[in-house]
């Protein structure tokens, strides 16, 4: 079995005893591979914007990569993040993975004063994020006519030293085939996407990339995971909890899916405690099988 990724799910909400840049250095410490954070940035709950935390969390650590899990794409127009991106990996020595999503709570967007994409045009939208960013990246300039999305004769300088992959959080039969014909790497959620189910959505993520002439196997697919280190086996629905060797057996048995990793995201009002052991306790069961 090759090495497995495995990330991190830090805390999105500031309060007391709740610190994830605490966090991110406790994972590097641990010996995870990457953190990440979520992005929704309205309602009542506390909450950082996930790029200024992560670029934050990348300074004050050395080997972690970064992940936005996943950016909603309609918050940014695609030029200006695909400049962030740049900046953001080449500040942090290549450490950037960028996580893309259409952007799933409409209420969101209503409420900052944003349009409210139609499920088409966020579908549409995700494909051609994807296409302006790479080719900004990558050509002098790039002039983009898109159903949603547009650049004229644009530039970013500097270009990536190295690709920057982009995984999508993804789910649907159009945006499953988005990930396969453009993305580097997949990441769902248990929550919704179960293993009974989960097996067919990889399916037809590696069906796309084959018609597009891709091997299936350069798409990095990672497990999102809540989990808990419990004494007894809970059986909490969409929460893998229990003793470590248990959490270890179950998710070994998730990479014979299909899956090259995790990204644990530990649950209850005991984080650190379920960090430290996550990483002293289930990571080494897991690099020893692996």
């Amino acid at each position: 079995m090759a090495h497995l990724e495995l990330g991190l799910g830090l805390a999105t909400a500031p309060g007391p005893g709740v610190d994830p840049i605490a966090e991110a250095e406790a994972a590097e410490r641990h010996g995870f591979d990457f953190v990440s954070e979520s992005d929704h940035l309205h309602g009542a709950t506390p909450t950082y914007e996930p790029w200024t935390l992560l670029t934050t969390i990348a300074a004050r650590t050395t080997r972690l990569r970064v992940l936005t899990r996943v950016l909603a794409v309609p918050y940014r127009n695609p030029a200006v993040t695909a400049k962030m991106a740049e900046t953001l990996d080449r500040l942090s020595d290549g450490r950037l993975i960028l996580g893309l999503g259409a952007g799933y709570l409409d209420d969101e967007f209503r409420a900052f004063g944003m349009p409210v994409a139609s499920l088409r045009e966020k579908i549409g939208g995700m494909a051609e994020v994807i296409e302006i960013a790479r080719g900004l990246w990558t050509q002098p300039e790039l002039t983009y006519e898109g159903r949603v999305h547009r650049t004229h004769r644009a530039r970013i300088e500097p270009k990536p030293e190295h690709p920057i992959p982009i995984w999508l959080g993804t789910y649907g039969p159009q945006t499953l085939a988005i990930t396969g014909r453009l993305a580097d790497g997949w990441i769902p959620s248990l929550g919704f996407a179960p293993p009974d189910q989960v097996v067919g959505l990889r399916d037809r993520v590696y069906a796309a990339a084959e018609a597009a002439g891709r091997d299936p196997s350069a798409i990095t697919a990672i497990y999102n995971i809540l989990v808990r280190v419990e004494a007894e086996t809970s059986g909490q629905p969409g929460v893998v909890a229990g003793p470590s060797d248990a959490i270890a057996e179950q998710l070994i048995g998730f990479t014979r899916l299909g899956f090259a990793g995790f990204n644990l995201m530990p649950t209850g009002p005991d984080r650190r405690e379920q960090i430290d052991r996550l990483g002293t306790e289930v990571l080494p069961l897991l690099r020893t099988a692996t």
